[in-house]
């Protein structure tokens, strides 16, 4: 069945099409939702939000642009949604204080389930901003308007994740390389 016949009748509330679309693409969306909840757990009920909300809104998509991305957005706005329920309040952080820590990863440093792993062991605000920014190339106005918050908020935050990581990864290297001098 073609796709556009597949949301007509996901349109149409027809059960069999909405589990068929569920299993196309709930593994990726939930990798999505993954990057962006607390945990596993968190993960599940925003995936769940999510494909609640494209049940209810499919009519809204006008067949322009990737229905894939009309989807991933929606995902993303569900775990948004959870985590400005969740968050505190931010300091307002002047942009000018705010220096710029870059993070270069050379294949050798570390494995991508270490990086993944240190990534989503971030602080919730942290991991957040940086996976909008880093992984999937948001703006920081982008992501102010997506998380409310603050461009210099936003700039700060990124910057910050990318200090710990960048010094998880040197703890993580130091220790490697002091091992291999034992042998």
């Amino acid at each position: 069945m073609s796709l556009e016949k597949l949301i007509k009748k996901c349109i149409n509330n027809d059960a069999q099409a909405q589990s068929q679309l569920y299993k196309l693409y709930a593994s990726k969306l939930f990798s999505l939702c993954l990057k962006y909840s607390k945990n596993y757990a968190e993960a599940e009920d925003n995936l769940h939000d999510a494909f609640i909300t494209i049940f209810s809104k499919i009519e809204q998509y006008n067949y322009k642009g990737s229905f894939e991305g009309w989807l991933k957005r929606i995902a993303i706005n569900t775990a948004l949604q959870r985590y400005r329920e969740d968050v505190g309040v931010y300091a307002i952080v002047n942009e000018s204080d705010i220096e710029e820590v870059s993070v270069e990863i050379n294949d050798n440093d570390v494995s991508i389930e270490y990086l993944l792993k240190i990534i989503q062991d971030l602080p919730d605000r942290y991991r957040l901003i940086f996976n909008l920014y880093v992984l999937d190339g948001y703006s920081h106005v982008e992501i102010s308007e997506l998380v409310q918050i603050s461009i210099g908020t936003s700039k700060s935050n990124l910057a910050r994740a990318r200090m710990i990581l960048k010094e998880k990864i040197e703890s993580y290297n130091a220790t490697v390389n002091s091992q291999r001098l034992k042998k």
